[in-house]
């Protein structure tokens, strides 16, 4: 009678890892900056009082990368409904909700809108370089999986990074959004590798939908832009620590 294997099944091994890019891999600049800098790029520099208000109330209509909007008024449902499928609409969404707050600088929400487009209105985490950089030179593919109205590539190429990244699986550009599991299929399929062994790293519930793509799926807290965010914790789940 043949000896029963009581081995425990090896994990299965990662060839690739997704990212999610805000809130995992970067965070905006904190809204006091955004605002001041905005506000500059206007012709005109605030009083910090004045500016810290601004932010407060422009926190609360809704910012891109920051809290969801307290109410999303009835002529721009549609864009918001559409904000990350479409450029135009992810524009109108958050210019518009930017234009419920009043304000005395003539173009103040286009040029808060513009700041999002910049690399220099994010941070990347501290942990962002050093974790890409280990996987990539591990022969690990990775991609960037983001629900997104606008381009990202130029961030990264700002940074340094964008050799390190494989894919770029935008949710405007593809026409799907996370949870959704095409994105994630499609990610995979952009990367060359099977579901199964890939590994989805994000800050959302969104970002676990790649487990119903067959990926496996670690969701980490957010973080404050500077502070790290325990992105490192991918290299032991990648074998590569």
């Amino acid at each position: 009678m043949p000896e029963a294997n009581h081995s425990l099944p090896t994990a299965r091994p990662v060839e690739a890892v997704l990212f999610d890019f805000h809130g995992t891999l970067a965070q905006v600049e904190d809204p006091l900056t955004w605002v001041s800098a905005a506000a500059a790029a206007c012709g005109h520099e605030l009083e910090r009082g004045k500016a810290t208000i601004l932010a407060d109330r422009l926190l609360t209509a809704g910012r891109a990368g920051g809290p969801p909007p307290h109410r999303v008024p009835p002529h721009l449902a549609e864009h918001w409904a559409d904000r990350d499928l479409y450029e135009h609409s992810h524009r109108a969404a958050y210019t518009g909700l930017a234009s419920t707050v009043h304000t005395d600088v003539e173009g103040l929400a286009d040029a808060l809108y513009d700041r999002l487009l910049t690399p220099d209105g994010w941070l990347p985490y501290p942990d962002t370089e050093p974790t890409l950089r280990k996987l990539h030179d591990a022969g690990v593919r990775i991609a960037v999986v983001s629900n997104v109205g606008f381009d990202i590539r130029p961030h990264f190429a700002s940074w340094g990074l964008e050799s390190l990244v494989g894919a770029f699986a935008l949710s405007y550009e593809i026409g799907r959004t996370k949870p959704d599991p095409a994105i994630f299929l499609r990610a995979c399929g952009m990367l060359g590798v099977d579901p199964e062994r890939t590994l989805m790293v994000g800050d959302t519930p969104a970002d676990a939908g790649a487990v119903k793509a067959g990926c496996a799926a670690l969701v980490l807290p957010a973080a404050e832009a500077g502070h790290a965010n325990g992105l490192s914790a991918t290299l032991a789940l990648a074998g590569c620590a």
